[in-house]
């Protein structure tokens, strides 16, 4: 199992000669003399806890363990309080894209693990390493506004295979057998347009008043049933799969999956309470003086 801890957030090394990620300001002419001026926006190398290992030889991220970005502007900022973007589900979508340096690179194309890391990396350079939110107490119910250090998460590369009982196809597929059934399944990593599609069909399910969390995860992990790659056979057995099967894949998929350990610590200032906790990814994330 490999883990970094704090290595997501912390600033790269910022360039100023990348000519993609070159915005320069020029206001020649437009008010008083002497109001030329330009520069370039900072860039800077995020860590991709896949290292690259995960993407076919054709993606300009094979092989690579890190991805340039620039840092967040107004016009970012514009782009996460579009309404119409907002509503579409799309804004962080766009924003991803706008920032990366490389445009040959679709942030929909990127694993969530190293979508994560991205997104965590904006907020820092954006708003800064400190996150304060609204936390309810598990032990005493005090609501309390906590502060989290992003630059504590820790980059997790996924854990050996051989102990999350996996084999690596070397295609971003990997193998698993199933203990009651003994049906060998063939799963992939997913990437942010299988994110957002996943979550398009479940609020979908909710205004049906309908729920299929679980077999809407396992239709997107599931890519072959003992080699077999119809869909007949994955939807036969995503309905017929005993629950021990159902867990054992997704922890599974959950220890191979290369991602960021948002895990922190909170103390209850009122009872003092000691908890490891997920660092709340609420509307505050990205918007910390509303």
């Amino acid at each position: 199992m490999s883990r970094n801890r704090g290595r997501v957030g912390q600033p790269g090394t910022q360039r100023q000669d990348s000519g993609a990620a070159q915005q320069i300001v020029n206001t020649e002419g437009a008010t008083n003399e002497g109001t030329t001026f330009s520069f370039v926006v900072p860039t800077e190398f995020v860590e991709l806890p896949s290292q690259g290992k995960y993407y076919p030889p054709d993606h300009p991220l094979h092989a690579q363990d890190s991805i340039e970005m620039k840092q967040m502007t107004a016009k970012e900022e514009d782009m996460l309080t579009s309404r119409t973007l907002l509503k579409k589900g799309i804004a962080l979508d766009r924003v991803m894209q706008s920032l990366i340096v490389d445009k040959r690179i679709s942030a929909d194309s990127l694993l969530i693990g190293d979508r994560n890391a991205l997104i965590i990396a904006t907020r820092c350079s954006g708003y800064g390493n400190e996150y304060t939110t609204a936390v309810t107490c598990p032990a005493c119910d005090t609501k309390q506004d906590y502060t989290f250090d992003l630059n504590d998460a820790e980059v997790y590369n996924g854990c050996e295979f051989e102990v999350v009982e996996a084999v690596n196809n070397g295609d971003g597929t990997f193998d698993t057998a199933l203990p009651t059934t003994q049906v060998t399944v063939t799963f992939r990593l997913l990437r942010g347009a299988d994110e957002r599609k996943f979550i398009s069909l479940v609020q979908k399910d909710a205004k049906k008043k309908q729920d299929h969390l679980i077999t809407r995860q396992l239709h997107n992990l599931i890519v072959a049933v003992n080699g077999d790659d119809s869909a007949d056979a994955i939807k036969y057995l995503i309905n017929n799969m005993p629950s021990r099967d159902s867990r054992h894949l997704r922890s599974v998929y959950k220890m191979a999956t290369p991602d960021i350990d948002l895990t922190q610590t909170f103390e209850c200032v009122n009872c003092a309470y000691e908890e490891e906790m997920e660092v709340p990814l609420n509307a505050e994330f990205f918007w910390p003086d509303r």
